[in-house]
This record gives structure tokens, sequence and C-alpha cells, in this order.
């Protein structure tokens, strides 16, 4: 928010539930005793005119007293669709549209690309060693990448609204697949769905025991008895695809409940019936120095990721990271993720 040339108060969406941004750049504004009456409200995206988990914005605009409102980029969700603009012009106040438009659209690319397909954007995780190799055939799975790759795939991990994963990767690993090595602050860690067709997954795992929301996707009609007693475990039964579970179908059942970015985690199966499937919209290949002799193979290379394009190497403590996304999809962020 500006008033005669100085900005006076800033505000952000942090997480579900929470102020919207303007909501909370007015209260910014009260909290510093800024007077908001006929300032310059900047915002990323068209003022919502609808109650939802908050007021509508539109009303908080009016009741502030702004006299301007300059949006990047309207909203493309059915429930707002220029509502908020018109809303505002009816009102009497100054609306302009455009500016920074496109870093705009960039920077919400998941909510954008959601409302466009009501599915959500499909990130691939994969880390191996110089021969390709994902688990050593003997011994326990233990980590092989450096502190720096770890750190960046928990970064990954806050940013997506569910990972997912084979009943495999469970039933050897035990994973966790929450938020540790970095802030959540006051977000939720994300859904884990399990690809688990003839349900396996043993039910003292640490996705079904720790209190954290997991949805096994299972080929159905009969479900076990353990799953009825956890409140933390639901259960969908979707149709067989091509090698697992139909993808697409499991798409649009995460879209359904609002699921905007997913994280493809493990392992080899899942991901290459993801990429044979082309549901992949962005690759992250994370190629360690180590050795670890024979082993679990990823079958990741140039030809599997063909629908991509490679759009940059960097390096994480040692670890070469090659980034992969769809031609006509910007990579969301210089420094994403």
């Amino acid at each position: 928010m500006v008033r005669e040339g100085r900005i006076i108060a800033e505000g952000w969406h942090d997480h579900l539930g929470d102020l919207h941004a303007e909501q909370a750049a007015i209260a910014d504004a009260e909290a510093k005793g800024e007077p908001t009456e006929g300032s310059t409200a900047y915002v990323t995206l068209e003022p919502c005119n609808h109650f939802g988990l908050t007021p509508p914005c539109t009303q908080a605009l009016l009741w502030a007293g702004v006299g301007e409102v300059i949006v990047a980029t309207r909203d493309p969700n059915p429930t707002v669709r220029g509502q908020g603009i018109e809303v505002l012009l009816e009102a009497g106040l100054v609306v302009r549209e455009g500016l920074l438009q496109d870093a705009a659209r960039r920077q919400m690319q998941s909510f954008m690309h959601w409302c466009k397909t009501r599915r959500p954007i499909v990130t691939l995780k994969v880390a191996m060693d110089v021969n390709g190799i994902v688990d050593a055939a003997e011994g326990e799975a233990e980590r092989f990448t450096s502190e720096q790759s770890l750190d960046a795939a928990h970064r990954l991990r806050r940013c997506a609204d569910a990972i997912i994963v084979g009943v495999n990767t469970i039933i050897q690993d035990n994973p966790q697949l929450d938020v540790r090595r970095v802030e959540l602050s006051q977000g939720n860690n994300p859904l884990r769905v399990v690809l688990d067709r003839t349900l396996r997954i043993p039910v003292d795992s640490q996705v079904m025991s720790d209190g954290n929301p997991t949805l096994i996707v299972h080929a159905g009609p009969n479900e076990s008895d353990a799953f009825a007693h956890s409140k933390n475990i639901s259960t969908v039964a979707l149709p067989d695809g091509s090698g697992g579970a139909d993808l697409t179908a499991l798409l649009d059942h995460l879209g359904d409940k609002g699921v905007q970015e997913v994280l493809i985690e493990g392992g080899p199966h899942v991901w290459q019936q993801f990429l044979n499937e082309g549901l992949v919209d962005r690759a992250i290949i994370i190629h360690s120095p180590v050795t670890l002799g024979e082993g679990l193979h990823a079958g990741i290379d140039t030809v599997s990721l063909s629908q991509l394009e490679q759009v940059g190497t960097i390096d994480w403590g040692g670890d070469s990271v090659d980034l992969w996304t769809r031609t006509e999809m910007q990579w969301p962020d210089n420094n994403w993720p």
C-alpha cells in the first residue's frame, strides 16, 4: 500500500485460512498507525469478491478507503474472474491492470495452472549416483546426496501440497515424507499419497502412524480394517492404468481436493510411469559423485525426459543438479527451490 509516493504497509497470504494479502496489508497499516484513506494498493492477483475462508478482499479495500488499485493479473478462478475488478470500478475506485503481469503469473504458476486445468503441476525429483543407481543391492537404504541437496529436497516438500510415492518405497525405506530440515512456519506438511494397488502398506510405517495426513490409492473395493481406526489415513479406489494406477484419474482426484503442487519422490517404477504418460511438468535430477555399486537403476535418461527441455544445471554441495521443464512452462524462479 502506497500513499504520496511512500510505502506505508505490505501484506501477503501466508497460509491457507490466514488473512489474504490485501487484508494483511491493511492490518499492517493499522498496526503502524498509518491511515489508508486515499492510498494506492498494488496487488499481484485480482482481489476476491466472495466469502471463503476469509471475507471478500474487495470489501476490505473499500472499508480502508483505498482510492486506486493496481492489479498485476486477473484471477482465472471461476469464483472471481473479473468480478473483483468490476466491484471496485462500480464503487468509484481507479483500477489499472497489467503491471508486472508476466512476473506475477510466473510467481503464481501452480495456482494459474490449477485454475486452467483443474490439475496440479507435477514435479519429479530423482537422486542417483554416478552410474544412475538409486539404491544399493545390499544393506539398508542410506542417504548419499549432499547436505545442500537434502535441504533443497525439504524446501521442495514445503512447496508441495502432496508427495507421491509407490508402496515399495514405503516398504523398503519407511520414509517420513514430511518437512524437517527447513522451517515449515504456519503451513502444513504435504499430503502423502501412496500408490498401493493391493494394500500392502505396513500399518506400522511412519506415514501410517505419525499423525500427518496420508492418502492410500488402491484398486478397491476391499479395504483393510486397519485404515478405519486412523484419523489421518484416507483411501481412494481408482481404476488401473498402464502399468499401475490410472495417473490421470489420480491427478484429477487431487485437483478436485485443491492440490496445486505435486512432488514425485519415488521410486523408479512410479517415476517411469509418470514420464511414460507425459504427466511430468518439471524434473530435478540430482547426480551425486558417489558410487553405490550394484543396485536399483533409476531408469532416467535424456530419452525418458524427451518431453521436457533442460533449462539449467546447478551445484548443490558437490551434487550436479539438472533442471528440466516443459517447453511452454517457465521455471518458477531463478532461486527455486
